[in-house]
């Protein structure tokens, strides 16, 4: 047997749930010599009882006998695994083995590796007649009930801790008059179209805590899809919602990070009711299919709040009442056109039937900024037969109008003091790296020391903890000399 060759040294495939299959990897094995190679057996190193599967070209198994590849020919070889971690007791491993290619007296390998995680995983039941179990939604135009599977979060799973990986498939349901605590440092995987559904009297508490280090946030609590191999790191749409129904109340996130979701926060409000909705402290929120939070007559306050890349408004708010401190509230969307801003601004809900106009109360924001990469960042849609009551203090605001197509509308007369005070218009606020979701100010941004006292006062510490006074920025990081 000749030399072989191979697309990799060693075959890394993703970071897998004790019990699920991983993503198929592929390695290539070539023959770069004029003659063909006859290899009387291929096999993994563990034999038999090697969590790992193979497929040589074309056919399954574990170990093959007299495999040929023609001179200057190759071959493919699919590899997965799963690997069942309640053999061990431990919460996380490295599992290894090796794909060996053995000659008379001749011996190649290529080693493969794999990161299993422990995991609590929770699902719906299954009926008696093998039907899973389903939870209302609302209903549709006609009446007609929607429903999803889910389930609803018994007493025992009311506290996420950071003890292991929690999977959840379908939607997890808060049950009324119930709340579910999620402890820092938890991490909380979805399967696709599924979230969690917060009830009417129930509430949702998020207590991650500052990290030491921002490039490994062990105390952050993150949310993300439960695909876990890099070609999924930034893929949006993952999975469905983090679901504030009306009627929830006091829900709170703090040190939190929600991915490639399809609406990262959908929260929806309850007008009748004094109590807040939702707190957002230092919370980041990207990759969002549709929308990283969509407040519908919500209550929301947020504070050193990221939000970037979504495939229509990061932030659309229909009716309600909301302030926004020291935010970096951004679109850098690169999956393709998008017809929204960064922030987008309703009073009135549209649906195939009928338009209902909603009061909003109140839109403030200060020492925010909204950028993005298209030329309108900020957008309004007013219905006249409802309040729409908005102001912008010391913000710096993406909205070129080369046109003049919003020339003689109001709304966008950044001069008045009815809405806007001290805005700096269509200046790059110079983030350090966009693609990384990297929005700290470079030296020379014309968002440092751009900011008002007062609320620098109420929000004395950025999204990383460094001191903003006495000099504040915009957004929710402070600018550091190095």
């Amino acid at each position: 047997m000749g030399n072989l060759e191979f697309s990799r040294d060693t075959v890394y495939l993703d970071t897998v749930f004790t019990g699920l299959s991983s993503s198929t990897h592929t390695l290539k094995v070539y023959n770069r010599s004029n003659e063909d190679i006859h290899i009387p057996q291929i096999a993994l190193g563990r034999g038999e009882s090697s969590a790992y599967r193979l497929n040589v070209d074309g056919l399954p198994g574990k170990s093959f006998s007299n495999v040929e590849i023609m001179a200057k020919d190759s071959i493919y070889i699919f590899i997965e695994t799963t690997v069942d971690l309640q053999e061990t007791d431990q919460k996380e491993f490295l599992y290894n083995d090796a794909i060996e290619f053995i000659s008379s007296g001749h011996r190649q390998e290529v080693p493969l590796v794999t990161l299993v995680k422990d995991a609590i995983f929770l699902f719906p039941d299954k009926d008696e007649e093998g039907g899973i179990e389903t939870i209302p939604l609302g209903v549709d135009e006609q009446g007609e009930e929607i429903r999803a599977k889910g389930f609803l979060l018994g007493e025992q799973h009311l506290n996420f801790t950071n003890e292991k990986a929690y999977v959840i498939y379908g939607y997890a349901v808060v049950p009324s008059g119930k709340t579910l605590t999620i402890n820092a440092g938890a991490r909380i995987y979805f399967h696709e179209n599924s979230g969690i559904l917060v009830s009417d009297a129930a509430t949702l508490n998020v207590k991650g805590s500052l990290s030491e280090n921002r490039e490994n946030p062990i105390n952050e609590v993150i949310f993300q899809g439960d695909r876990l191999s890099e070609e999924f790191e930034n893929i949006p749409g993952q999975w469905g919602t983090i679901w504030l129904k009306r009627g929830s109340i006091n829900n709170s996130f703090h040190h939190a990070t929600i991915r490639n979701s399809t609406v990262g926060i959908l929260a929806e409000g309850d007008q009748q009711r004094t109590a807040p909705l939702l707190q957002l402290k230092n919370t980041q929120i990207y990759n969002s299919a549709v929308n990283g939070l969509l407040g519908v007559g919500a209550g929301i306050s947020a504070e050193n709040l990221v939000i970037n890349s979504s495939g229509q408004a990061s932030v659309h708010l229909i009716g309600g009442s909301y302030e926004f401190k020291h935010s970096s509230l951004l679109n850098y969307w690169n999956e393709g056109f998008r017809l929204f801003p960064a922030v987008l601004l309703e009073n009135e809900i549209i649906s195939e039937t009928n338009v209902r106009s909603i009061n909003l109360e109140k839109a403030l924001f200060s020492n925010c900024i909204i950028f993005g990469n298209e030329r309108q960042e900020l957008l309004f849609n007013r219905n006249e037969n409802a309040a729409f009551n908005f102001e912008f203090r010391n913000c710096l605001i993406k909205f070129e109008d080369p046109s003049g197509e919003f020339t003689e509308d109001p709304l966008y007369d950044f001069t008045s003091e009815a809405h806007y005070s001290a805005i700096i218009l269509n200046e790059n606020p110079f983030f350090w790296n966009v693609d990384n979701d990297d929005f700290r100010l470079q030296e020379g941004s014309p968002a440092i020391d751009s900011g008002n006292l007062p609320t620098a006062n109420e929000v004395p510490f950025d999204i990383l903890n460094v001191s903003r006074l006495p000099d504040p920025d915009l957004g929710a990081y402070e600018w550091v000399k190095k």
